[in-house]
């Protein structure tokens, strides 16, 4: 008989083995060690787990059979291994829990260590693990928190075998065994079987040493206590448990056939070097006790070690043990068990993380090109402080806060209020028929054009859509109209056949002036061309529940009402029913699409450590570059056939973090250029498409890299991969949102346009004309105005060029210049003026951006006006060639652009930004925005 056979077969002391994993199991080690050992159970930690699935290639093939066809969550990944070698474990002790008759057997599996402080997320979690074990030698191993008491109470009332974890206080130790004595009481007492519930409580001993040893060497003068505190607190822990187990409470309970809650000692390998490697196994020795083993003690103690009933020696002497470290060293022992206690809380998930990061790579691995691939090129400085960022957010769980809706994260406003996008994408999949069934009516009803009239959140995401997935034949083609300006919206319609157009009117409020008149005029000119009484079969609503669209769309006998979450706001719409409908109407395969979303969302779920979620370090690396190191232009550059990505991101960045003086410019469709373009204000977002990728793009990048310019570089394998990217900047810009501080979900400047565009409109419809302007310089063809700050400023100029060149010599390093011209936004309009852009930048090396009116308003608008004060802004207007009429409306399209321009600039004024107006007279657009665009490059060449 060897040492370890002897300690139950003469002590009645059971022993566990402190390890598991999936090898040890499957080659008959688990097996031999019951065997030759009486080994008579097993326990389990993150810790444990994350050597046996991070440090090992054993479960690999687990993994990529549960990832060759189809995906997984990263806690369900790693949730299917550990059943599975609990389950194993169990089956392989299940003959000694039937001889002991249910004494011994077990195997412990641990509730996430992230619930240890809420105490119904425990009862929850250990419920559903011993209902997926499915092993009656199970124990649930539950924390001795404060919030896990009354846990360990509910579940041994509910019949259920639980191990008490971290346990350093005899006095809590007290708490917990009489904790299990309720909750048997109860669980007899509902008729329960109560020789079938067994428990332990795990003493922590060597932690306890390595914490007291310390804090002696800090008093000094007691060199004779070290290495025995630990040894004194189990002896006097087990006297309580005497004294506990012997009342005629448990004698009532006893007589039932009920267990004792036996002792474990846990945490028994030796840490100090200087102690025997079996001390911890030798002096704690006695009856109806454990001693759960890491595998180099039990081999030690296999070895050399010395059986004999220790527990119950020298008691006198561990109580003057115990009673001269308060007393003489003043060290409070139950001060220590408390911070092991968090300090063992905060171990286990430490552990956690790594268990789950080293999975989430796995499954990164696995996926392949399945999954977009991030990587990141960054100097020293950038690095060290964005891993900075993304070590807080994992110490302080910042990521399970922020999917579990605390508010906190950001600014503890209302926050929690707005997260409904983050579980979008699973709610929509359970609603795929009701877009697949939408998708063939449209079909089956041969419309050839779909068109959405919406602005911002409601119109960017489908434009993406429409722009990568393009035209799939038998669907009609999709269209975006957002923009007031007459002669766009003729060109729509002009365009479109109206007797086969479906129109998709979307806007969450429903209050929206740009979705409401758009359908007041298609609605009248569709009423002209099928009849009032066929008109509704071709519009379509999206909207959020309650709106005054819901209601419009109900009198008008829309085909049909799509309803979104009030609890998403625009800009993190995409991925539910405001980019649903117009990819369905379009013949996107809306399954797929939502199927290449979640992949992404679960790579960024509330379980994956922020060193391994794609999102998390995306928004760490935005934040800290924006508020550390003045890196606030986002520079986004993406390959053909994804290219139009960056309108719908700039929305997203710039409406959530540019506020309170604050925030991220995203710059899009600035070509890549050479260093010597660009300053020290940038980070740069390289979206690759792997079968469309442009080598220039790719040679330019690079030498961005080589002059230390930090770049995020995101591959794409197929552009039908895109939707993951909407979720991944969504999860990255309100990750960048609390690095820089402020609410990422509120959007107080673009309100404060829309109030100022509303008094404007609403005073023009009573008298007919929008209030007179007096500019501060006028010609045949252009107008100029400011306001008189900044017409002071450019008072040096003489002229229209001079004028301009004046604004623009206001441009400082760091700053940017932005262009926003409420003209048709079409091709040659847009090459005119990306000349000019182009030619800022490369002789100020400054941002640029080029943004069409009205629909920046609802994107990057919010941070023009309430972010960071370093924008240089020239707003172009222009009298359009003819005006458009809306019906039911006094005024046409040619009042609400024009009362949108004034609006935005008047905002812009009151914030006082440097801006300047350039009023294209006379009709002759086209014209005038060459005329622009040559004094812009005339002001900087």
């Amino acid at each position: 008989m060897n040492p370890l056979n002897a300690l139950f077969a003469e002590h009645e002391q059971a022993v566990w083995l402190d390890f598991v994993a999936r090898g040890f199991i499957a080659k008959g080690e688990l097996q031999a060690l019951v065997d030759k050992d009486d080994l008579r159970g097993v326990t389990s930690n993150p810790a444990i787990f994350e050597k046996a699935i991070g440090h090992s290639a054993e479960y690999d093939d687990s993994l990529k059979a549960a990832l060759d066809h189809s995906d997984a969550r990263v806690i369900d990944l790693y949730e299917g291994l550990a059943i599975a070698d609990i389950q194993a474990a169990a089956d392989v002790l299940r003959r000694v829990y039937d001889t002991s008759e249910g004494a011994d057997g077990y195997v412990s599996l641990e509730v996430s260590p992230y619930l240890a402080l809420d105490t119904e997320e425990t009862l929850k979690e250990a419920r559903r693990l011993h209902q997926a074990v499915g092993r009656d030698n199970l124990m649930v191993k539950v924390p001795a928190t404060p919030a896990g008491l009354p846990a360990i109470r509910q579940l041994t009332a509910e019949g259920i075998s639980v191990n008490i974890t971290l346990l350093f206080s005899q006095s809590v130790y007290e708490e917990v065994a009489n904790a299990f004595i309720d909750g048997l009481t109860e669980f007899g007492a509902k008729g329960g079987d109560v020789s079938k519930v067994a428990s332990v409580a795990s003493f922590f001993i060597s932690r306890i040493d390595s914490l007291v040893d310390k804090r002696l060497d800090e008093v000094g003068g007691y060199e004779d206590l070290k290495g025995k505190v630990a040894i004194a607190n189990a002896k006097l822990a087990y006297q309580r448990y005497k004294r506990i187990f012997s009342g005629a409470k448990w004698d009532a309970l006893e007589a039932k056939g009920a267990k004792v809650q036996r002792l474990l000692w846990a945490s028994t390998g030796t840490k100090n070097k200087a102690y025997s490697d079996v001390l911890y196994v030798e002096e704690l020795i006695g009856k109806n006790t454990v001693n759960t083993m890491p595998p180099a003690t039990m081999d030690a103690f296999r070895d050399h070690g010395r059986v004999r009933a220790t527990l119950e020696e020298n008691i006198a002497e561990a109580e003057t043990v115990m009673a001269r470290l308060a007393q003489q060293a003043g060290i409070d022992i139950e001060a220590v068990a408390r911070q092991l206690v968090e300090e063992g809380v905060q171990l286990f998930v430490d552990a956690a993380d790594a268990l789950l990061g080293a999975v989430a790579g796995k499954r990164a691995a696995l996926l392949d090109h399945r999954l977009d691939a991030q990587s990141f090129k960054f100097d020293d400085a950038l690095q060290t402080a964005t891993d900075k960022a993304v070590e807080s957010w994992r110490a302080s769980g910042a990521i399970r806060r922020l999917w579990a809706h605390d508010n906190t994260v950001w600014t503890g406003r209302d926050e929690e209020k707005w997260l409904g996008w983050l579980r979008i994408v699973e709610d929509e999949l359970e609603r795929v028929d009701l877009y697949e069934k939408f998708a063939e009516e449209v079909r089956a009803e041969g419309f050839t054009d779909a068109v959405v009239l919406g602005m911002g959140g409601s119109s960017l995401g489908p434009e993406v859509i429409a722009a990568t997935y393009g035209h799939r034949e038998g669907y009609p083609r999709l269209r975006i109209l957002d923009s007031t300006d007459p002669d766009e919206v003729r060109a729509v319609e002009a365009a479109v056949n109206l007797e086969k157009t479906l129109f998709i009117v979307a806007s969450k409020s429903g209050s929206t002036l740009e979705p409401n008149v758009f359908r007041d005029y298609f609605l009248g000119r569709i009423k002209d061309v099928v009849g009032p009484e066929k008109a509704g079969s071709h519009f379509v609503a999206v909207t959020d529940p309650g709106s005054a669209m819901e209601r419009a769309a109900k009198d008008d006998n829309f085909r049909k009402i799509f309803l979104g979450v009030p609890q998403i706001g625009g800009r993190y719409s995409v991925l539910s029913a405001f980019g649903l409908v117009p990819a369905a109407a379009a013949g996107v395969e809306i399954r797929e699409f939502l199927d290449s979303a979640r992949m992404m969302v679960r790579s960024c779920g509330p379980a994956v450590p922020p060193a391994a979620n794609p999102g998390v370090r995306l928004g760490a690396a935005m934040g800290v570059a924006a508020k550390e190191f003045g890196r606030d232009k986002i520079t986004i550059i993406a390959s053909p056939g994804i290219d139009t990505f960056g309108t719908w991101a700039e929305q997203l960045i710039a409406e959530s973090t540019g506020k309170e003086g604050v925030g991220i410019i995203p710059v899009e469709g600035e070509p890549v250029g050479v260093p010597a373009v660009y300053g020290e204000d940038r980070l740069f977002v390289y979206l690759r498409l792997a079968s469309q990728a442009d080598a220039r793009q790719d040679e330019a990048v690079k030498i961005l890299e080589s002059e230390a310019q930090p770049v995020v570089r995101i591959d794409l394998d197929k552009a039908e991969q895109l939707p993951q990217e909407f979720f991944r900047f969504e999860i990255a810009t309100a990750v960048a949102g609390a690095v820089l501080g402020i609410n990422p979900f509120d959007q107080p400047d673009v309100e404060a346009s829309k109030i100022e565009t509303k008094k404007l409109f609403a005073s023009a419809e009573e008298t007919g004309a929008l209030p007179a302007e007096t500019p501060i310089f006028e010609d045949a063809t252009v107008a100029l105005y400011a306001d008189a700050a900044n017409a002071e400023a450019l008072r040096p100029g003489e002229g229209f060029e001079a004028i301009v060149a004046a604004h623009l010599a206001r441009v400082k390093p760091c700053d940017y210049v932005a262009l926003l011209a409420y003209v048709e936004r079409n091709e040659a309009h847009h090459a005119v003026l990306q000349e000019a852009r182009l030619a800022v930048r490369d002789a100020r090396q400054v941002a640029t951006c080029l943004e069409f009116g009205p629909r920046f308003l609802h994107s990057t608008g919010q941070a023009y006006k309430g972010g960071p004060a370093s924008g240089v802004f020239l707003q172009i207007t222009a009298d359009p060639s003819a005006d458009l009429p809306i019906p039911g409306r006094k005024l046409g399209f040619k009042t609400v652009i024009a009362a949108q321009a004034r609006g935005d600039f008047a905002v812009l004024s009151e914030r006082k930004r440097r801006a300047l107006r350039v009023h294209l007279k006379g009709g002759d657009v086209s014209g005038g925005v060459k005329r622009v665009a040559a004094a812009i490059k005339a002001a900087v060449g």
